[in-house]
């Protein structure tokens, strides 16, 4: 999924209110258990609530502020996104194992089928991530791939490193060593609740965004960086907050594209096109 033009490149005081308004409200209906859309009052009683300003929102003649409105449109995107694109496109096990096994036949792999960290009968592939690593080597042409880098992206400026990044990425582009594009994979198909563990992949990939946003402001370096996400358990029914704070980090542009569920197997195929034809205009 791709971040809407509409709210891209917004000031980052536009973020903060994204962030404090959600926090104050909720990000979700549990009713209903879909995403919120508050509406302008609400907003504005929101920071009234915190203590804060809500001027920016609603004038002192009672009129609503372009930037409220800006605010309110974004709120409204953002549940119809995940309520009605997002929302069907994550699998269960049961459908990630069953898109697998389609594209192992059909693909033959050569590539790493990685097995997931569970025990007995929960024990198996590790379904997100094979499918990636199978769709990327049936459409890299021969080039090749780190399909689990067990060292730190490092981009260079004649032949002596320019940047480092803090932490490991689940998979680089042709190499973790000047890669054309880096990501990360969350994949929880057999986890019973949202815990810390998966709240904090979603800050690493912030992480990891933040210090690719330097280095492109800085060194003028564009790293193409990508979050592939499954199971419907886990980021639909526990962590539906989690998912706002996705969309909101996309349009913030610390991703270039967040990739849910069985979007992989739909998108992969022409960004990784895409990386070819970057990658062979370096050389």
């Amino acid at each position: 999924m791709k971040p809407s033009v509409k709210f891209l490149d917004q000031p980052k005081h536009f973020w903060a209110n994204v962030r404090s308004i959600s926090q104050e409200i909720g990000y979700t209906d549990r009713k209903s258990s879909q995403i919120k859309v508050p509406a302008i009052f609400e907003m504005s009683n929101a920071l009234k609530n915190m203590g804060l300003s809500s001027g920016h929102i609603i004038d002192d003649d009672d009129r609503v502020t372009e930037f409220g409105q800006k605010l309110h449109d974004y709120f409204a995107y953002r549940a119809n996104v995940l309520n009605n694109e997002v929302k069907p496109l994550l699998m269960d096990s049961k459908k990630a194992k069953k898109v697998f096994e389609t594209l192992q036949k059909k693909l033959s792999p050569q590539c790493p089928i990685p097995m997931n960290k569970q025990k007995g009968d929960k024990k198996a592939p590790a379904y997100l991530t094979a499918i990636i690593n199978m769709l990327i080597e049936a459409n890299a042409e021969g080039m090749p791939c780190d399909y689990d880098p067990r060292e730190l992206t490092t981009v260079t400026r004649d032949g002596e490193p320019l940047r480092t990044l803090a932490r490991r990425v689940d998979g680089a582009f042709p190499s973790p060593v000047n890669p054309v594009a880096v990501w990360e994979i969350k994949e929880y198909y057999y986890t019973t609740t949202f815990g810390s563990r998966v709240a904090d992949g979603v800050y690493e990939t912030l992480l990891d965004g933040m210090e690719l946003e330097e280095l492109k402001e800085h060194e003028n370096v564009d790293v193409k960086h990508y979050l592939m996400i499954d199971d419907h358990f886990t980021w639909w029914d526990c962590g539906r907050s989690y998912l706002c704070r996705i969309i909101d980090m996309l349009h913030m542009g610390y991703v270039d594209e967040v990739l849910f569920g069985y979007e992989v197997v739909e998108r992969l195929p022409p960004l990784v096109k895409g990386w070819i034809k970057i990658a062979k205009k370096r050389d």
